[in-house]
């Protein structure tokens, strides 16, 4: 059975369909024509998860999940967090976004942050809806200076604990086996291997 990916992120999509391979049959948004700018107005990354998650259930009646992905600074009190890919402005910039990150911090010593990825599941199932929610996280800090030319977003300035090099300088299978992301997606692929 296809299961909606809630994004019309090409990057997100690529990601989570080399994690999942051939097992199942993953469609986008464009895929069931939707076009909708889907709300993201909670204040939580579960709360918005779920939100978008609901409304491609509400609207077109098929199992669908979703994500929301923050990255959270220890010494900003976590911010971006669920602002993250409007950090600098609602065109979704992510060199505004890394240039406003790396002038708040500063000369800030403190340099730690986590990436974390929750997935919301919603299952139609004989009428009823399951609620399911996944979440990934990988540790890391705020380098400096962006390196490397792969991933998006933040990848050019997060540099995971245990790794000399950044999201950016990662090829995506690397990335893909440490990343936030992948493991939400992990756990969301064992739930429904299981099924």
């Amino acid at each position: 059975m296809p299961l909606v990916f809630a994004t019309n992120n090409k990057h997100k999509l690529s990601e989570i369909r080399a994690i999942l391979g051939d097992d199942i049959e993953i469609l986008s948004l464009a895929d069931i024509n939707c076009h909708a700018d889907i709300p993201e107005t909670a204040d939580t990354l579960e709360g918005n998860a779920l939100q978008k998650a609901q409304y491609v259930v509400d609207h077109y009646g098929i199992s669908c999940f979703a994500d929301d992905t923050g990255l959270e600074v220890d010494a900003l009190d976590g911010e971006p967090g669920i602002y993250s890919a409007r950090y600098a402005g609602e065109n979704h910039d992510s060199e505004a976004n890394m240039t406003k990150l790396l002038n708040k911090l500063g000369q800030n010593n403190n340099r730690k942050a986590q990436f974390r990825t929750v997935i919301a599941l919603l299952e139609i199932e004989n009428g009823k809806i399951w609620q399911h929610l996944f979440e990934g996280i990988v540790k890391g800090e705020i380098i400096r200076e962006r390196r490397g030319g792969e991933g998006f977003g933040y990848d050019p300035i997060f540099q995971p604990e245990g790794y000399s090099q950044t999201f950016a300088e990662m090829d995506s299978n690397a990335k893909n086996a440490i990343s936030h992301r992948g493991r939400a997606v992990r756990k969301l692929v064992e739930y429904l291997m299981k099924k």
